[in-house]
């Protein structure tokens, strides 16, 4: 594996090895074990978006690691006035033991991969977000010991982290129900590929199908970055599809209940559950940190 682009990338050995990398560089840490496995590398990280959890868990796991990373805002670079992205990717590849980018557009991290000579990281585009899903199964899997065998329901917009989950879940074995309005639904050709992949895939307009016995219930903002002007006709198309208490009592006794974050109380997610015993949301943030740190090492070290 060179480059992270999509969940496709990967095999399911590959994420169960990543898994299980995270798993005991979270530990080190705990126990205040140092590495220097990335020593004098340096990861550059192109950001045409804003970012909380990406920006600060990619810094802190190449420190951690003994490494360097370098931010680099669109605006700041030369792309910003018109370089190709082919030319700052063979560019930054000299510079640098790797690359993440956080774009608008799937073709960048594509461009940026053809053209580098060093691994190329999505950290979100507006296909996918493979490394939300990383630190989402490693959650998971800590919590129910295991990921295969599982249902997982996705309620909402079939928006970038849905098109990761249901190649993930294909590629582990986990039964995804994906509940969306009409018009909302996740990409046909990721549906198609995780089904080629042998997923168990149900994608519905009901959200209560979805949610009947799941094992873990999942929901992200319904106006993502780039659909601010859609904002009133979002909220009032996915105004049935919130996670709420009546979601959580349809869904396994013992359902956990994720958001990969920023979230909106009292619109995709009632304050009820996103506060309450059944929410792992913020084990989940802190754990794309671990899962990144796994899968940096993977390809820099």
């Amino acid at each position: 594996m060179k480059h992270l682009l999509s969940m496709t990338d990967l095999t399911s050995d590959e994420i169960i090895e990543i898994l299980d990398m995270a798993e005991d560089l979270k530990e080190k840490r705990v126990r205040g074990k140092v590495t220097d496995l990335l020593k004098n590398k340096s990861l550059a990280m192109i950001f045409e978006k804003s970012s909380t959890r990406t920006r600060v868990s990619f810094e802190v796991a190449m420190s951690d690691l003994g490494g360097h990373s370098i931010y680099l805002n669109s605006r700041d670079i030369q792309i910003g006035r018109g370089e190709t992205v082919s030319d700052t990717a063979q560019v930054l590849s000299r510079y640098v033991a790797g690359i993440t980018a956080r774009v608008n557009s799937h073709k960048t991290v594509e461009d940026l991969a053809a053209h580098s000579q060093v691994p190329v990281i999505n950290a979100l585009s507006d296909l996918e977000h493979p490394c939300q899903i990383l630190a989402d199964f490693l959650t998971i899997r800590e919590y129910k010991n295991s990921l295969k065998g599982l249902k997982f329901a996705w309620i909402g917009d079939g928006n970038n982290v849905c098109n990761s989950l249901i190649l993930g879940c294909a590629l582990v074995g986990m039964e995804i129900a994906v509940a969306c309005p009409e018009g909302y639904e996740p990409n046909a050709d990721i549906v198609a590929k995780g089904r080629e992949l042998g997923g168990n895939i149900n994608v519905t307009n009901d959200p209560q199908e979805a949610a009947r016995d799941a094992d873990v219930l999942y929901t992200d903002v319904w106006v993502s970055m780039g659909d601010e002007e859609e904002r009133d006709k979002r909220l009032s198309d996915l105004a049935d599809y919130q996670i709420n208490s009546e979601l959580v009592g349809l869904s396994k006794h013992n359902v956990i209940v994720m958001h990969c974050l920023p979230a909106h109380r009292g619109e995709e997610i009632s304050a009820e559950v996103m506060e309450g015993p059944h929410s792992v949301v913020f084990d989940q943030a802190e754990n794309r940190l671990h899962a990144q740190k796994a899968l940096i090492l993977k390809l820099m070290a």
